[in-house]
């Protein structure tokens, strides 16, 4: 029963992370581009308000529940184990990308407005669109194999 209840906190939590980053990608990411500087620099700050706290929370707590799954299910002669590995290890590399590259983008964001806007504000718009792109990628390939992983799992390991 443990394990039942970590695999679906795992999932639930795992969800709500790809669940911001795509949500994210696919209503704005996408179309970012065709915003001037004024547009940008506001929505980045929105969205850097109502997300900032929220994933301090949300993130860790799923690394955490992964990381859980990925010990107590150890049965490393199941294909479910590698792809609860993989699942971890790309969400690690989701979290990477967001306090590596992001986060500092986002800082420098919260820092401007039309008047301090730098000349190279375009170029730094495109980096944070990649690797927009990038960590939705590595989320959603995350929340795959953890799922991949608990259907594979034998339901007497449970």
């Amino acid at each position: 029963m443990r394990t039942t209840l970590i695999a679906f906190i795992s999932l639930l939590l795992l969800l709500l992370v790809t669940g911001v980053f795509w949500g994210t990608w696919f209503t704005l990411t996408r179309s970012i581009d065709s915003f001037s500087a004024e547009e940008f620099i506001h929505i980045g700050k929105v969205i850097i308000a109502n997300v900032a706290v929220p994933m301090r929370i949300l993130m860790p707590a799923a690394i955490l529940f992964v990381s859980l799954w990925v010990v107590w299910y150890y049965n490393k002669k199941s294909i479910g184990f590698y792809f609860g590995i993989l699942g971890l290890a790309t969400l690690l590399i989701t979290l990477l990308i967001t306090l590596l590259v992001l986060v500092p983008i986002d800082n420098q964001i919260k820092e401007w407005d039309a008047a301090t806007v730098p000349a190279e504000w375009t170029t730094l718009r495109h980096k944070w669109q990649a690797y927009h792109a990038g960590r939705t990628i590595t989320s959603i390939i995350s929340f795959a194999c953890v799922a991949l992983s608990v259907i594979l799992s034998k339901k007497d390991e449970w």
